[in-house]
């Protein structure tokens, strides 16, 4: 190839991706977007469909509050069509340079689309808030809201597309929502206690009617002291609470901690389970879904206090044995 045929070949390739570029210009290939968190990428796959390829940074088991950028990271996000991050100081360590990258114009912090009125107030920092809105699914409707707008802005020819796929979504979360709350509502009140690694289960508490207790705060980035572990040793004994949970993303140091120490005093505490905390299931199957990943936590928590809750949850789709 000569150089001359080499340089029409560029300049033939530039002047396509510029008129790909041009206002009112139909898109042919799909839309490109890279989320942080598992959580919002299974959003944009719902919304997208076949419009969009979707990379989540974050996969099962990762911690988001600890979570920093590798080179490849950098990379997917500087070439992405649009970036999807939750926001709310969810994931800290990526902060600085998400919000770096919004001055393109093609980042959204879509969990901040959740109204402030909702959302819970951190105790100690002002203007911080709890970012574990995925928690009930009537506030993780307004993230799925938010991710079909910021499709829709990215790929305007699509938006009639993105905002059907997104009511469809939407209704799938309103079933889901109503499942939880009827399976919750048979734990007896006085059992209606969540002890978990770390504080994210806020905003549940708050919707379904349960004290939750996290051995750490909000971010797992906090430690849980001995004096704090004693603290929850004597909760335990004297509420006579017998069962905890632990978290897929969480360490559960803290809560084999906890439990060897009401042991040690004569009051016996069982695992209730494994909850989804900040990440979904494996990929590929359904807890690996937003609505699996709810599904499990509600039908778990609802079986382990004393509750009734089909065994294999909401449409008989959970995996036997987690």
């Amino acid at each position: 190839m000569t150089t001359m045929t080499r340089r029409r070949m560029i300049g033939a390739s530039a002047t396509a991706l510029a008129f790909a570029a041009l206002p009112g210009h139909a898109r042919t290939a799909p839309l490109s977007v890279v989320a942080t968190t598992g959580m919002i990428a299974d959003a944009a796959r719902n919304v997208g469909g076949d419009l969009v390829t979707v990379q989540a940074l974050m996969g099962p088991g990762v911690d988001p509050h600890a979570y920093r950028q590798t080179r490849s990271d950098i990379v997917a996000l500087t070439r992405a069509d649009a970036v999807l991050w939750h926001g709310l100081y969810l994931e800290a360590q990526l902060e600085e340079l998400l919000v770096d990258l919004s001055s393109r114009g093609k980042v959204t912090a879509v969990g901040e689309t959740v109204p402030q009125e909702l959302l819970i107030a951190h105790e100690d920092y002002q203007g911080k808030f709890d970012p574990h809105v995925w928690m009930v699914p009537e506030l993780w409707a307004h993230v799925v809201t938010g991710v079909r707008d910021a499709l829709s802005a990215a790929a305007p020819d699509h938006a009639a597309a993105f905002d059907a796929n997104a009511q469809d979504h939407l209704d799938q979360i309103t079933r889901l929502g109503s499942y939880a709350r009827e399976v919750l509502m048979t734990v007896p009140e006085p059992s209606r206690v969540l002890l978990s690694a770390h504080d994210a289960f806020g905003y549940f508490g708050r919707a379904y009617g349960f004290e939750v207790i996290g051995i750490q705060g909000i971010s797992t980035e906090s430690e849980a002291g001995l004096n704090r572990i004693g603290t929850l040793v004597d909760l335990l004994v004297t509420r006579d609470i017998r069962a905890v949970f632990v978290e897929t993303s969480v360490s559960d140091r803290n809560m084999r901690a906890l439990i060897e120490g009401a042991a040690a005093r004569g009051h016996e505490v069982a695992i209730g389970g494994e909850l989804f905390s900040d990440a979904m299931g494996p990929p590929d199957t359904y807890e690996g879904t937003y609505m699996g990943m709810i599904d499990h936590n509600a039908t778990t928590i609802a079986s382990a206090l004393g509750g009734t809750a089909p065994a294999r949850g909401m449409d008989g789709r959970l995996s036997a044995g987690l």
